[in-house]
């Protein structure tokens, strides 16, 4: 854990988020540019990235691509939705999610979340289910992963997909298995914002083996050019729709050296995420707050802490106050289905019951890698004042 020192009576700012570094990012950068001579797509690096992907995830195929937005959109591709099909998801995710299935003329099926977790409620899936439906989207919010048993017998008995968001779920686990390899399609971010970063780039990870020749396709540009570099032909060519999925070797580089640290990292964050549940388990007993829920058989990679309360009014003089005193804190995402695009391309399943309410009383904590003791024991410090002012 890095500590911060301040002077005496100086309070710095606590920013909500640093993107993650731990020294050697840029060795490997210039090592790529000045000792390799390569820094387009598909370099040294990015296949680093990728074989220790598929070794520590048990991952059938990892493909690093631009974003954690175009690993979805090559998801969107891979799985041959046409203009009209249906797919679900909740409304409580970021647009990305979206997007990536209306690019490819989808109608967005939204359905209502668990307050629990704020994951997809896994009871309401199949109620949404048409005869168009051909995408179940599950997106593990903070890192805590959906109730992926009963989501996959779901896919698998109406004969649907399953792709995971697990943007946020770099090194999570349900059950023993690492998010994102449990449906036919997981897409990582690397954003600057995640656990791990290359400034932007994401990752698609593909669990049937049948997928992988057109993947390969679709990120190079719609080319068959993977199989002219094996020798399987003499000459690559145009095939497939596709695009410019590849990110450079320089960012790849920048994330292998995260990627090796990847534990110390992981560990660092896990201990910020605990410290502030147990200093705020008293005011969760009062019930002045609510604080998160990871379900049994989930172990979570501490992407972000959040805390509920009360309701929006209360959210918002909670930010306000962290404000005033220089720690940043935030709330989340505006429900999809509310917005002027997603009543554009989509329909709410049933009722509302969780995803507005609960949205608009969650709170996120600053939370990055080499966060201070001093930091975080402000932080708690000033999320009791404040209720003990307000509600003392």
């Amino acid at each position: 854990m890095r500590a911060t020192s301040y002077p005496m009576g100086f309070l710095m700012n606590i920013d909500f988020n640093i993107p993650p570094y731990v020294g050697s990012e840029l060795d490997y950068v210039r090592e790529a540019a000045a000792v390799n001579h390569k820094i387009c797509g598909d370099g040294p690096f990015t296949r680093r990235c990728d074989d220790w992907m598929e070794r520590r995830f048990g991952a059938r195929k990892v493909l690093l691509t631009t974003s954690g937005t175009t690993a979805l959109e090559m998801a969107a591709i891979l799985s041959g939705l046409e203009p009209g099909d249906e797919v679900i998801l909740p409304s409580y995710t970021f647009s990305s999610t979206a997007t990536a299935f209306q690019l490819m003329g989808a109608t967005l099926v939204f359905v209502d979340i668990r307050p629990d977790t704020m994951n997809i409620d896994e009871d309401r899936i199949e109620r949404a289910i048409t005869s168009r439906t051909r995408v179940i989207v599950a997106v593990h919010y903070a890192g805590v992963s959906c109730e992926m048993d009963k989501i996959c017998d779901i896919a698998s008995r109406h004969g649907i997909l399953v792709v995971e968001d697990a943007a946020q779920g770099v090194m999570s686990t349900y059950k023993g298995r690492a998010l994102g390899t449990i449906g036919t399609f997981g897409c990582y971010s690397f954003h600057e914002t995640k656990n791990y970063s290359m400034g932007e780039g994401g990752a698609l990870v593909i669990n049937d083996d049948d997928y992988v020749e057109r993947a390969e396709i679709i990120r190079e540009k719609g080319t068959n050019r993977q199989r002219f570099f094996r020798g399987q032909v003499d000459k690559y060519t145009w095939v497939d729709r596709g695009s410019s999925y590849l990110p450079s070797d320089l960012n790849a580089a920048y994330l292998w050296a995260q990627l090796e640290q990847a534990d110390a990292i992981n560990d660092d964050r896990l201990e910020s995420w605990r410290y502030y549940r147990d200093e705020l388990a008293a005011l969760a007993d009062a019930g002045k707050i609510e604080l998160p829920t990871v379900p049994d058989g989930c172990v979570h990679n501490a992407h972000m802490f959040y805390l509920k309360c009360a309701d929006l009014a209360e959210r918002t003089a909670l930010i306000a106050f962290l404000k005033e005193r220089g720690v940043m804190a935030v709330f989340h995402y505006i429900p999809l289905h509310s917005s002027p695009a997603g009543k554009r391309f989509g329909r709410f399943d049933g009722e509302d019951t969780h995803t507005t309410s609960e949205s608009e009383r969650l709170v996120r904590l600053p939370l990055y890698y080499g966060l201070s003791a001093e930091d975080r024991r402000r932080v708690v410090g000033l999320v009791k004042e404040f209720y003990g002012r307000e509600k003392g």
